[in-house]
């Protein structure tokens, strides 16, 4: 194992290497009397019990991407990982983050050079707003990995530590083409939120208009993407068709990815206010009204990326 001949690379190296007459250990006199080797053990950081994990989780439930990146470990090691990481999940879903990260520090203590694991650690410290751990988990993943998938992840964080203009910059870049459509949608949101950050409020609108237009209602990131578009008209003043573009988004999230019926005052299930079918008149097509038509034929980048 990789991760063993790690430990005992540092282990021999800490000690001082073989010694010339064969004999294993430090010279006799630099051994020190009990003193100097009771204060050592008790400079030495102890070792952070893992956190019980609950018997009724299993390491085959674990996402089964997630589970070959821990081929690598031996069958003991990886099925702990494993049943880590399926805690984690089980932790945020409940908002429980201190728990969250006591397993995601235990999973990435086992398995410290899986990208997966590395990246499940900084999404639990972007969860709890640890802007700065977060980023250097997310970029240890993606140099693991050689992959572009986190790139809005990054990026959002560049706006939680206050650089928009570094957002700006990762989502310019090349490796955004090569990212699917999902990852596409969400650095397109980020852009949008580093403009609002910048005060750009007009470009945080038009840098949405397109896909949200073009999009699909079936889309699974159709309610975060209508979220963020009127969110956006709300900062450039545009109420009205900012109340309308939040109530879109909280017809289709059934699963609470927003806050959309919150910010409308719903108790109940909302009123249905469809965007994307039925004619309009001349009047609010005049008004800048959304033109239903393109976006129910599924066309454009949001669609088809």
């Amino acid at each position: 194992m990789n991760e063993q001949r790690d430990r005992g690379a540092r282990g021999r190296s800490e000690r001082g290497g073989p010694r010339r007459d064969g004999r294993s250990g430090p010279p006799r006199e630099a051994r020190g009397g009990r003193g100097d080797d009771a204060r050592d053990r008790s400079d030495r950081p102890r070792r952070v019990p893992e956190p019980e994990i609950p018997e009724d989780i299993e390491a085959g439930q674990l996402d089964k991407v997630l589970r070959a990146e821990l081929r690598t470990l031996s069958k003991d090691n990886a099925d702990g990982t494993a049943r880590h990481l399926v805690a984690v999940g089980r932790a945020l879903d409940a908002e429980d983050f201190d728990r969250a990260l006591a397993h995601a520090q235990a999973a990435a203590k086992r398995a410290g050079r899986v990208a997966g694991v590395r990246e499940t650690l900084g999404v639990v410290h972007y969860r709890r707003g640890e802007w700065s751990k977060a980023l250097g988990e997310f970029r240890t993943a993606r140099r693991l990995s050689g992959q572009d998938h986190l790139l809005p992840l990054i990026a959002d964080t560049e706006r939680g530590l206050g650089r928009p203009e570094r957002a700006l910059e990762l989502g310019a870049g090349p490796g955004v083409r090569r990212l699917p459509a999902a990852e596409q949608i969400e650095m397109a949101i980020v852009v949008s939120g580093a403009r609002l950050d910048m005060g750009q409020t007009a470009a945080a609108v038009q840098s949405l208009r397109d896909l949200v237009l073009a999009g699909k209602a079936t889309s699974p990131w159709a309610a975060r993407l209508r979220y963020a578009y009127a969110a956006a008209l709300e900062a450039d003043g545009q109420d009205d068709e900012a109340q309308r573009w939040y109530a879109s988004a909280a017809e289709l999230d059934e699963t609470g990815d927003t806050d959309a019926r919150e910010r409308l005052g719903y108790e109940e299930e909302p009123e249905v206010v469809d965007l994307l079918e039925g004619e309009e008149t001349d009047d609010e097509q005049g008004q800048g009204g959304v033109d239903g038509r393109r976006e129910a034929t599924g066309e454009g980048p949001g669609a088809s990326a």
